[in-house]
């Protein structure tokens, strides 16, 4: 019989819904009542974490944990609470562009002199910082794509064949040594940090949870395809100058041969990505439902939103010279070429 040891650990609670939902997990406490959710922060550590579980359940799950939690009711009534709380929040806090169109061309200008994430650790970052990002960042590149994943059954058409051909190069091109989760893995041992999936999970801000939950958010709900197309088009059309700005970072600090990969390798693949997610998933999915024009760009304006709140938390810790992690990484492992 299966001792479901596979997985991460169970990460430590954050608050009373996150304590409730991993007794719940680990089969020695009672659920939250799902108006609880109502009274969290809608962006704060303990919902964030509470969901976060959730959501984990759909993927890789946790060591220890049994499949059956996945598809509790009662867990899913509080999930849907959580997600009610979230999304309730995303719908009244995020700024929102006109038309799809004045979202698009948003993100298609790189701004002269830019001022967030990228631009910073390009020009300044010391290695430390790119360590702490790639820790923060590894709670989605370990399973780049896959929340994506879930909206292919709710596609069809153009939108269905270009979104499955973009997750083809992420899933590898058939390659699984080129598989994108394991070049982040790589990337990680570069930089001397623990590759294990979800192994930075405690360590990780609540910005960071709010971004990897808002792709399972749309994925797992097929009357938010739309929003989740527009997420997915956020990504692609915003990775390749970010990335060609985190390779020379990598470079400038020495970080080693395959963290440059990885993010060289973004340069040129999501190059290509962000005019087949323009013209075949979006202009695909639009030809069908054109109703979904908003939902598109709703998924732009909140992938926004949440990546300048994980911005602006990164940029405030870094500039103070202190840890942008909740809990400080072990200190730097030398590389050697």
């Amino acid at each position: 019989m299966s001792t479901h040891a596979r997985g991460p650990r169970l990460p430590s609670p954050r608050g009373p819904l996150s304590a409730a939902v991993a007794a719940r997990l680990r089969g020695t406490g009672p659920l939250p009542r799902p108006a609880e959710a109502g009274e969290a922060d809608p962006y704060g550590d303990d919902l964030q974490l509470a969901l976060y579980l959730c959501y984990e359940l759909h993927y890789r799950g946790f060591g220890g944990v049994g499949p059956e939690p996945e598809w509790d009711p009662d867990l899913l009534r509080v999930r849907a609470a959580l997600e009610g709380r979230f999304l309730s929040a995303l719908r009244a806090d995020t700024p929102e562009h006109d038309s799809l169109d004045d979202a698009l061309a948003a993100l298609l200008v790189e701004p002269a002199e830019g001022s967030g994430v990228t631009h910073f650790l390009c020009a300044e970052g010391e290695l430390w910082q790119l360590r702490e990002y790639a820790a923060q960042r590894s709670l989605y590149h370990l399973k780049e794509a896959d929340p994506h994943a879930w909206v292919l059954p709710r596609l069809w058409g153009r939108a269905k064949a270009g979104m499955a051909a973009v997750e083809f190069d992420e899933f590898g091109g058939g390659r699984a040594d080129r598989i994108h989760a394991r070049l982040f893995a790589a990337l990680m041992t570069d930089l001397g940090l623990d590759a294990a999936y979800g192994g930075y999970l405690d360590a990780a801000r609540a910005e960071m949870l709010a971004v990897v939950n808002l792709m399972s958010l749309f994925g797992l709900h097929r009357g938010l395809r739309g929003a989740l197309v527009g997420h997915f088009a956020d990504v692609e059309i915003t990775s390749s100058p970010g990335s060609r700005r985190l390779a020379e970072a990598m470079r400038r600090t020495g970080a080693g041969p395959a963290a440059e990969f990885f993010y060289d390798e973004h340069v040129e693949a999501d190059a290509v990505h962000e005019q087949v997610v323009r013209h075949e998933v979006i202009g695909g999915l639009l030809a069908e439902e054109p109703e979904l024009a908003a939902d598109v760009t709703f998924g732009i304006d909140t992938t926004e939103y949440l990546e300048d709140r994980l911005a602006r938390r990164l940029l405030a810790d870094w500039r103070a010279g202190r840890s942008s992690l909740r809990t400080p990484l072990t200190p730097e492992i030398s590389h050697t070429s």
